[in-house]
C-alpha cells in the first residue's frame, strides 16, 4: 500500500483479521516505538480515533509496526465538523509541562522532546533552534540564518499569549486525516507531544488547509487567543524548515520570506 516516502506499508490479512504493518531498516525500530507510545496517548484520551497499535518488533534486518486495520471513506460536512471538535477535545488533555516522554519523529527528523515549563524556551530550543542547526550542518547558511538568528531573539514579542500544555498530533496535515465507514475522523502517524493547540490548528493550514467546517466547529468548541494570525507562521516555520532539510529545495525561500513576514510582525 501507499505509505508515504519514509516507510514500506501493507495490508496484512489471514482471511479473518486484516492489519496495517509499516517497515523499515532495523535502525528505524525507535521510530516505530515513539509511533506506538504516540498513538496509545491519543487513544487514551477517547476523543479522535485513531489505529490502535497492536505490537513493534525487528525481523532479520527490518522493523515493524502492526496497526488496527481501518477502512476509509470520503469525508463529508458533518465528518469535518466532527474532526474539529474532538480536536479540541484532545487538545483540552493536558500536563504540566511541555514535551513528550521520549523524542520522536517529525518525518525523518528526530523531534526533541525534553520536558520545560516555559513554551518560548521549548520551542526556540527543540522546535527553530534545531531545524536551523540542522539547516546549517546541510549547507543552508547566509541570509536563512542571519533572519532565524533575529527571529530567535525576539521569541517572547511573537509567543503573546500563555498556552498550557495540550497532547497535540503534532503533524497534522491533510495526509494523516481520514475518515472511517461510518464517517468518523481518524488521525494516524503523529508525531505527539504536550505543547501550544495552536502548534496542531496552524499545521492543518499549512498545506491547502481543511475545510471551512473543521475551523467553525474547532473555534466554537474552543476559541483561539487573539495573535493567532501571527503565531500559525511561527509554528509552520518549524515544518517548512523541516521539509527544507529532508528535501532542499523551494523551502529554503519560503521559509525565509516567513521569517520576514514574521519580523515585520514584531
Amino acid at each position: 500500500m501507499g505509505g508515504g516516502c519514509i516507510n514500506q506499508a501493507f495490508r496484512l490479512g489471514d482471511g479473518t483479521q486484516t492489519w496495517f504493518v509499516k517497515t523499515n531498516a532495523a535502525a528505524s525500530i525507535e521510530m516505530f516505538e515513539a509511533e506506538a507510545q504516540g498513538l496509545g496517548a491519543l487513544a487514551a484520551s477517547r476523543t479522535l480515533r485513531v489505529p490502535y497499535p497492536l505490537c513493534t518488533g525487528i525481523a532479520g534486518e527490518s522493523a515493524f509496526i502492526v496497526l488496527e486495520y481501518l477502512e476509509m471513506r470520503h469525508a463529508s460536512a458533518a465528518g469535518w465538523r466532527q474532526a474539529g471538535e474532538l480536536l479540541a477535545a484532545m487538545h483540552r488533555h493536558g500536563t504540566e509541562q511541555f514535551g513528550w516522554a521520549r523524542d520522536n519523529t517529525i518525518g525523518a527528523t528526530r523531534q526533541c522532546n525534553s520536558w520545560d515549563g516555559d513554551w518560548v524556551a521549548f520551542w526556540r530550543e527543540h522546535r527553530l533552534g534545531f531545524q536551523l542547526a540542522q539547516a546549517a550542518r546541510n549547507g543552508h547558511q547566509g541570509r536563512l540564518q542571519v533572519l532565524g538568528g533575529q527571529l530567535m531573539e525576539r521569541f517572547p514579542a511573537l509567543i503573546d499569549h500563555a498556552p498550557r500544555p495540550s497532547l497535540l498530533h503534532g503533524d497534522l496535515w491533510g495526509g494523516n486525516i481520514g475518515f472511517g465507514e461510518r464517517g468518523d475522523p481518524l488521525i494516524y502517524d503523529p508525531a505527539t507531544y504536550f505543547g501550544d493547540r495552536e502548534a496542531d490548528l496552524a499545521m492543518t493550514e499549512l498545506f491547502g488547509g481543511f475545510p471551512a467546517d473543521f475551523y467553525a466547529a474547532y473555534r466554537a468548541a474552543w476559541p483561539l487567543d487573539p495573535g493567532y494570525r501571527v503565531r500559525k507562521h511561527l509554528y509552520n516555520l518549524y515544518h517548512v524548515l523541516n521539509h527544507l532539510n529532508l528535501f532542499g529545495g523551494g523551502y529554503r525561500a519560503q521559509a525565509e520570506r516567513s521569517m520576514q513576514t514574521l519580523l515585520a510582525e514584531c
